[in-house]
């Protein structure tokens, strides 16, 4: 009995490796994929570098200095907040709207969350694609139907202006992205036990009162994931609008993606392009902390 004790707790050759061996391909791959070019990006962008030659000149925060003065950039910012705000808010509470009825008495369920859960897992492209087509001025469905039921007046180039350019884009991207709210909710929805809303039907609380009190409350976790994850992806917003307007008419639609990417490939500052890059990044990445902490703490 004894020689078993000894031989259990004597520490077994190179076992305080053993984790860091097991993790070494993944670290490889994270340092050489991920941390090696954030830094070099970090580099670049304090740089002068125009994305082709083999020189070029340190400039400390030179580029960083000339974004304020950027009157793209202050338009990008604009165009990202009003994205931010509005991608958000009208998903998510259009998510939730679905996710309640879907999870009453509704016949059809499974067809239902398929037909609005479509949309986000077809390709950006074939999105950017179809409504494109349905805004077409000439023959698109939109111009159309307003052309039919007499509103020939409200027909316009929805793609080609800058006061609607911004808003047109926005509605296939709520259209995008209502299912995953949706999934969430319904989801949380399900998780609720019945036993709180039986109680609060003994305690006189009408159907207002039991969303507000009860629903709302328990959907907590649910709201969190959504709102993180949307902001970060907000935050990140870059195909939709190179797709559809590439950042015109004029520079209307440009948001810090579409700018990064025009200066860096389009323009040959790749100096000043991947200074906006690490801008949005370090954006990213302060709004992504909380939901990362949130998750840690769940973890544990």
């Amino acid at each position: 009995m004894a020689t078993t004790t000894v031989a259990l707790s004597k520490p077994q050759r190179g076992g305080r490796w053993s984790p860091w061996l097991f993790a070494l391909p993944a670290l490889i791959v994270y340092v050489g994929f991920l941390v090696y070019p954030a830094l070099s990006s970090l580099w670049f962008s304090l740089t002068d570098w125009d994305g082709l030659s083999a020189t070029y000149n340190f400039v400390g925060l030179d580029n960083y200095l000339k974004m304020p003065s950027d009157p793209v950039v202050v338009t990008a910012v604009k165009n990202n907040l009003i994205w931010t705000v509005v991608t958000i808010a009208v998903p998510t509470v259009i998510g939730l709207l679905l996710a309640i009825a879907l999870n009453g008495k509704v016949h059809g369920k499974p067809i239902l969350r398929l037909i609005f859960y479509t949309p986000a897992v077809l390709p950006l492209v074939s999105i950017a694609s179809i409504w494109g087509w349905l805004y077409n001025p000439q023959y698109g469905a939109i111009n159309s139907f307003l052309r039919l039921i007499g509103l020939d007046g409200l027909a316009t180039a929805w793609l080609g202006q800058d006061s609607t350019a911004l808003w047109a884009v926005m509605v296939p991207a709520i259209w995008l992205r209502t299912g995953f709210p949706m999934l969430l909710y319904l989801a949380a929805l399900q998780s609720i036990p019945n036993e709180l809303y039986e109680a609060a039907t003994v305690d006189g609380a009408s159907k207002w009162q039991q969303f507000w009190n009860v629903t709302m409350p328990s959907l907590r976790p649910a709201h969190y994931i959504v709102l993180a994850l949307s902001l970060i992806d907000s935050f990140k917003v870059f195909d939709m609008i190179y797709a559809m307007t590439y950042g015109g008419p004029g520079t209307s639609t440009q948001v810090m993606g579409t700018w990064m990417y025009f200066n860096v490939f389009q323009y040959y500052q790749a100096g000043y392009g991947t200074a906006i890059a690490v801008v949005i990044t370090l954006v990213a990445i302060a709004v992504g902390i909380p939901y990362v902490r949130s998750q840690t703490k769940e973890a544990s």
